[in-house]
């Protein structure tokens, strides 16, 4: 009988689960909290799946609502005893030693969005883009939560009042404050324009043609490097930086995908092999590149991605 039980749980929740990361990500800003929080969240689900009676005219959504109620509200009280994670661009000195980071999300992370009709895959896609992020990290954790529930999963304002424990008066009125993210530049996404470019800087970079690399930036571009707290705005400044740092040394790039955005595995040559360094993303808008987050602790290992690569530099 147990072994019946566990087996339709696993049924009716597996579906569900790809998403429910994925927005435990936006609301955490962090993969790895994120599935932390899941995983607190399935057991929490499993231990109540005997008393949980769905809507028998929709089954699927009201197990879909369920979970993400559960999450939804595991999210919230984790955020209620952590700090806000943030990118350097995006606090002062001073805030960086009490500050966590942002972490990057691997693209595969989003292979549900495949099932979504094109309107909510572009939504679940934007939703994941490191300046939307940033910005939501910026919401107290209710709105944050009011945001994604209304605008990225598409709930109602009274569904949302429900998953929240709140009133409809309540998500709307947090919806209206939360709302302003919304008015942002959207970068380039999936273009040939976009890939050529990328392709371009990795070239750059393996080259050491600073030139060309300034070349493919805004002239307002910005460069960091969490958990660093340094960055650097313009295109002289990063060119400096460029010369006098990295460019020190030789490069071998590897393409991949966070956050939805192009984005390259960076490994440095040691004398002996190429060794990992960062997860460089690229923030891609009106043909140039606007911003470059080059995550120093990415974990490798979750974009499928070598520690090293042999060999001489090419």
């Amino acid at each position: 009988m147990a072994s019946t039980v566990e087996a339709e749980f696993a049924a009716a929740v597996a579906p569900f689960r790809g998403e429910v990361i994925a927005h435990c990500y936006r609301m955490l800003g962090s993969l790895t909290d994120a599935e932390d929080v899941v995983q607190e969240s399935w057991l929490r689900a499993w231990q109540a799946w005997p008393g949980f009676e769905p809507r028998l005219d929709d089954r699927e959504r009201s197990v879909r609502a369920w979970l993400y109620r559960i999450a939804t509200n595991r999210c919230l009280t984790f955020l209620g005893r952590a700090a806000r994670r943030e990118l350097p661009t995006a606090v002062t000195p001073a805030e960086a030693e009490e500050v966590r980071w942002l972490e990057p999300l691997p693209g595969d992370r989003m292979a549900y969005a495949d099932r979504l009709d094109p309107a909510e895959r572009l939504v679940a896609w934007e939703s994941v883009e490191l300046a939307f992020l940033v910005a939501l990290q910026h919401l107290p954790p209710r709105q944050r939560a009011a945001l994604l529930l209304r605008e990225v999963l598409g709930y109602s304002a009274a569904e949302t009042a429900g998953l929240l424990d709140t009133s409809v008066a309540s998500v709307n009125s947090a919806l209206q404050r939360a709302r302003l993210l919304r008015e942002r530049p959207a970068p380039d996404r999936n273009t040939p324009e976009t890939a050529e470019l990328a392709r371009r800087y990795a070239a750059a970079w393996e080259a050491g043609d600073v030139d060309a690399i300034v070349a493919m930036l805004a002239e307002d571009a910005r460069y960091s490097m969490p958990p660093l707290p340094e960055w650097y705005a313009g295109r002289a400044a990063i060119r400096e930086f460029l010369v006098t740092g990295p460019l020190t040394h030789r490069w071998r790039f590897l393409a991949t995908n966070a956050n939805g955005m192009p984005a390259f595995a960076t490994y440095m040559w040691d004398g002996a092999a190429h060794v990992p360094m960062g997860l460089d993303v690229l923030t891609v808008r009106g043909g140039v590149v606007h911003e470059v987050v080059s995550f120093l602790d990415a974990d490798f290992a979750e974009f499928g991605l070598p520690r090293r690569i042999d060999g001489e530099p090419g």
